[in-house]
């Protein structure tokens, strides 16, 4: 969910084209596997496209070739460092947005679960999608 909606909010900006959104998780649980249903219903319900997620697990090249990792939580942070990211390029979301929050996994939750997660990254869109607008315009960039 979380790319779906980074990816609506950096496309309401106008930063589509100098920033890309992506999305992995760090097992292989799901690889190729649609967007859990319910994380598609819940955008779906909020007018968000989830059909053409599919699972993919993150790669160790993603350390050099992107620039920043957000990761939903504390587990998922310490295990993309302990894969080789860089503490500077590997950031918790809720940091970013300036809440310091983690983003619960809904997985296996109710509806309502789902929605409150969805809520949760609408609200800190806006602010990720602001400080991603602030390091595209610096000059060093």
């Amino acid at each position: 969910m979380a790319e779906v909606v980074l990816r609506s909010s950096i496309d309401r900006a106008g930063l589509s084209s100098q920033v890309v959104v992506d999305s992995a998780g760090t097992g292989d649980w799901h690889l190729g596997q649609r967007m859990n249903s319910g994380a598609r219903s819940a955008l779906a319900r909020r007018g968000y496209d989830g059909s053409g997620h599919r699972a993919r697990q993150i790669d160790a090249s993603w350390f050099d070739s992107r620039d920043v990792l957000l990761a939903m939580d504390r587990s998922n942070l310490l295990a993309l460092l302990r894969m080789g990211g860089a503490p500077d390029r590997v950031l918790l979301f809720g940091d970013v947005a300036g809440s310091g929050a983690e983003v619960p996994d809904p997985y296996g939750g109710s509806p309502a679960d789902f929605d409150r997660v969805l809520g949760q990254l609408e609200a800190a869109a806006p602010e990720v999608t602001s400080r991603l607008a602030r390091v595209v315009a610096s000059p060093s960039a």
